[in-house]
């Protein structure tokens, strides 16, 4: 039988096996970037399908440098955690074993930048255009900034949509949640929702989630759309309710020792290069959603569900005491700075 403690232990194992491999071969802290025949190669861990925003745009930015640099900078994408997951990246980007991840944001809480929590926020957003408005301005490049003390260079942040409930019964009003498990990040703003609409959070990779979810080790999750689709979560949730209750986005960091490695001409290239694919990720993520949502309708295995007005007011009332509950750890003024650039 599946069991969430097993799989982790294993994920962890691995991820010490395959660390130490790397450090014990050179291929850590930048050293392993260097080709014999004086390529650069370049290795982009992620954790999600091909065909997702995320994934769409990691393509799109292989395509651009390998093209621009005339193969003499060669991006490597893993996606579907088949290099790293969700336990294990963040240790191995800081160590080199990659050059680059595209975390979501709801990771950098845990290593020391609980900050990029206030996107987990629930009904913080209205919509993508506000989120924008904090990771396109100077407080997402402030929080960006920042990473360098973690030994990360921060490079742009990618939008995912919005999140949406799922279960095997319909999500709609915070009764709903009594007494379900639902998986989550590892999140303490998004294990507080969970708790706060009577759920009990359980912290599961994104990679673990729908065998999870098959065997029952939790009832149900939060995903955006493209995500649930493209994961085949329709095949083992029969309920889906249309919450966009919390955004879902990543930010694109590189190895610092790696990024300093590389030429100005070199970092200028690939920094371009991958500000042109977010821009790109970034238009696709709606259509994406819209796309996947379609076929989850002719699909016809999982129910869809609308709440009404009266269902979200009081969905954001029973969370609205999250934000309070988690402003010491997220940090007053940063969140006083992004409601000011939402106000604005």
């Amino acid at each position: 039988m599946f069991n969430s403690a097993t799989v982790a232990d294993t994920s962890r194992r691995q991820c010490l096996q395959t660390l130490g491999v790397a450090v014990a071969t050179g291929l850590w802290s930048g050293h392993g970037a260097k080709a014999a025949a004086g390529v650069t190669t370049i290795r982009f861990s992620h954790v999600v399908a091909e065909d997702t925003p995320k994934g769409l745009a990691a393509e799109r930015f292989r395509a651009l440098v390998n093209e621009r640099s005339g193969g003499r900078i060669q991006v490597q994408v893993y996606p579907r955690a088949h290099l790293y997951g969700d336990h294990d990246e963040m240790q191995a980007l800081q160590l080199g074993a990659v050059e680059m991840l595209a975390p979501s944001l709801s990771k950098f809480g845990r290593i020391g930048f609980p900050e990029f929590e206030l996107f987990d926020l629930p009904y913080l957003f209205p919509d993508v255009a506000s989120v924008r408005r904090i990771t396109q301005g100077a407080l997402g490049q402030r929080m960006l900034e920042r990473l360098m003390r973690q030994r990360l260079v921060g490079l742009g942040f990618m939008d995912n949509g919005f999140k949406h409930m799922s279960a095997n019964r319909p999500l709609l009003a915070p009764e709903h949640f009594v007494g379900l498990r639902m998986r989550v990040q590892a999140s303490r703003v998004i294990a507080a929702q969970m708790r706060a609409l009577g759920a009990r959070p359980v912290t599961l990779a994104f990679s673990e989630t729908r065998r999870a979810l098959a065997a029952r080790v939790v009832d149900g999750t939060e995903n955006p759309i493209s995500n649930f689709w493209t994961q085949r979560m329709h095949e083992v949730q029969t309920d889906f309710s249309l919450t966009q209750h919390a955004y879902l986005g990543y930010a694109v960091v590189a190895n610092q020792r790696f990024w300093s490695s590389l030429g100005r001409s070199d970092r200028e290239l690939v920094a371009t290069a991958l500000q042109e694919a977010l821009q790109f990720g970034n238009q696709v993520a709606d259509l994406q959603n819209d796309k996947a949502l379609k076929a989850l309708r002719e699909a016809g295995t999982t129910r869809i569900h609308q709440p009404d007005e009266g269902q979200l007011s009081r969905m954001r009332a029973a969370v609205a005491p999250v934000h309070s509950e988690l402003a010491q750890r997220i940090g007053p003024q940063w969140l006083t700075d992004a409601r000011a650039v939402l106000a604005a």
